[in-house]
């Protein structure tokens, strides 16, 4: 079943891996533990890839953001999917619309702030965030 953008497609999408499928509509949302209006669905995890990567859908509710932060030894990725907003890295402003990719660096501050419609995102991160 196609939803209304891509990003409903990948949550309602299926994981193929090692001759398994995974209904990724039935893995849970999870509230981000420190910033409000933020959810995490932890698609592919260290249990797949022996903690060498992950990969994560991300919600950021209208008006929202992902405040100021980094990951000690970790290089992020982001795909933007759906909806707009911006991200701020090492002091530099991207802008986050769907088919742009920001890419952040281990051990580099940056935040994502979303538009009035919310910003969606394919996180990846190396190695696993969890």
């Amino acid at each position: 079943m196609k939803g209304k953008n891509i990003f409903e497609d990948f949550d309602c999408g299926k994981l193929f891996f090692k001759g398994n499928v995974e209904d990724i509509s039935k893995l849970a949302w999870n509230k981000h533990a420190k910033f409000e209006g933020v959810e995490l669905k932890h698609i592919i995890t260290a249990k797949h890839t022996d903690g060498k990567f992950s990969c994560h859908l991300v919600k950021v509710a209208p008006g929202k953001k992902i405040g100021e932060h980094l990951h000690n030894g970790q290089i992020e990725i982001h795909e933007v999917v759906a909806g707009y907003g911006k991200c701020i890295c090492a002091g530099e402003e991207l802008e986050y619309v769907p088919g742009n990719i920001g890419f952040m660096p281990a051990d580099v501050l940056h935040e994502v702030i979303a538009g009035p419609e919310g910003v969606y995102l394919l996180a990846k991160f190396f190695p696993a965030l969890c």
